[in-house]
């Protein structure tokens, strides 16, 4: 029997052992399956009462290993929300600090990243991802770890980009550094489920 309830424009961290069911939250916010037992709200609104489709369409995920595809920058910011214009997707870029490694590359934004952006570091890909879903403008954020494999220069530009991702939306972060979980508003701590 399990409840969450968190409040619109709430920032909400989850904490606990590997195993404690963080992971599995993630999953029921995004109805990948529903809770047996239990209620998981979010602004008072049941997740199982919203059709799927709509939730989806709610929800921006930052997850631990940034998923980027074959194509250039743009392509990969753009997968946040396929029909942004040019303008739109670099603002996001700008805004998750992408353009600060961009303009370095060859072709800047065309540059091609290479199958699973090979090409970039896990700093670079974490703030593609964080890009993708500063432009997709989701009012739920669900951030999975998305510091915990960085250097300490790679996590502080990684951070920056995601104080500027957090603003103005809900926000849940399964986290294991305290630095992470500093500035929410509440900490659910999880264990044995």
């Amino acid at each position: 029997d399990f409840s969450l309830a968190v409040e619109a424009g709430q920032t909400v961290a989850l904490v606990g052992p590997s195993g404690a069911g963080k992971s599995t939250v993630f999953q029921l916010l995004q109805r990948f399956y529903d809770i047996g037992s239990g209620i998981l709200t979010i602004d008072g609104i049941d997740v199982r009462q919203v059709a799927l489709e709509e939730l989806r369409r709610h929800v921006a995920v930052v997850p631990q290993e940034a998923v980027i595809f074959s194509g250039s920058v743009l392509d990969n910011v753009r997968y946040g929300r396929p029909d942004a214009s040019e303008e739109e997707a670099r603002a996001a870029a700008r805004a998750a600090r992408v353009e600060e490694f961009v303009l370095r590359l060859p072709e800047g934004y065309a540059t091609e990243v290479g199958e699973r952006g090979l090409r970039l570091s896990g700093g670079q890909r974490q703030r593609l991802a964080i890009a993708r879903a500063i432009l997709k403008d989701a009012p739920l954020l669900l951030l999975d770890e998305a510091t915990s494999a960085l250097d300490a220069e790679s996590e502080r530009a990684v951070q920056s980009a995601l104080e500027t991702a957090m603003r103005g939306r809900t926000t849940i972060v399964i986290a294991h550094r305290l630095a992470t979980v500093q500035r929410v508003d509440r900490i659910f701590v999880l264990d044995h489920g």
